[in-house]
């Protein structure tokens, strides 16, 4: 299929088809409640871009760059996130279906109370990942740094958590159903025996 670049500027109740945006500075523009369907959004600048009730379906963002990407209740579909430098990601409410971020460093996604199927996390650097009341089921971690994971009343099947390094995760009542080494389950001992009100002596 071939793109046709465009140059924006990004609208609210937006429809674009098989588009690329290449190379462009889309600061503070707003594309509340559009649609992006076979879209490249690739080397932009996206900071405080609003993505509010989007919908992406077989689209790739790569290499964008942002202190602040807005996209609270978003549905993602058959998407690629490639190679990102993204700070704030207030994303909570959001739907991910077969979603793959590959690379990159991301200060704090919030996902809260999202609903994630089919997400694969891979060789990425993430400071905060907050899945507060999320949904989710069958999640990849792969050789991923995870400083902060916030686990509070998330609901998890079928999630592999073995690639990850994770240096804090709050919420441990929701890890059930989730998979992890022997090694993390020892640096995990702490955390999960003041859960259980554990003493060790």
């Amino acid at each position: 299929m071939e793109l046709t670049d465009v140059t924006g500027p990004l609208a609210p109740r937006g429809d674009h088809d098989l588009e690329r945006f290449a190379g462009l500075d889309l600061t503070e523009q707003d594309a509340t409640g559009s649609r992006f369907t076979d879209c490249e959004l690739d080397d932009c600048d996206v900071e405080d871009v609003r993505l509010d009730d989007v919908r992406l379906v077989d689209c790739t963002l790569s290499r964008l760059r942002a202190g602040t990407l807005h996209a609270p209740d978003s549905t993602w579909q058959d998407v690629v996130v490639r190679d990102c430098r993204l700070g704030a990601l207030p994303w909570y409410g959001a739907r991910l279906t077969r979603v793959e971020v590959r690379g990159g460093k991301l200060d704090y996604v919030n996902l809260r109370d999202a609903e994630l199927t089919d997400v694969v996390l891979d060789g990425c650097v993430i400071g905060e990942l907050e899945l507060a009341g999320a949904r989710i089921t069958r999640l990849v971690v792969r050789d991923c740094v995870v400083g902060r994971l916030d686990l509070t009343r998330a609901t998890l099947r079928d999630v592999d958590l073995r690639g990850a390094d994770l240096s804090r995760v709050d919420g441990v009542a929701g890890l059930s159903g989730a998979t992890i080494t022997e090694e993390q389950l020892v640096a995990l001992a702490p955390v999960l025996a003041a859960h259980l009100g554990l003493t060790v002596a």
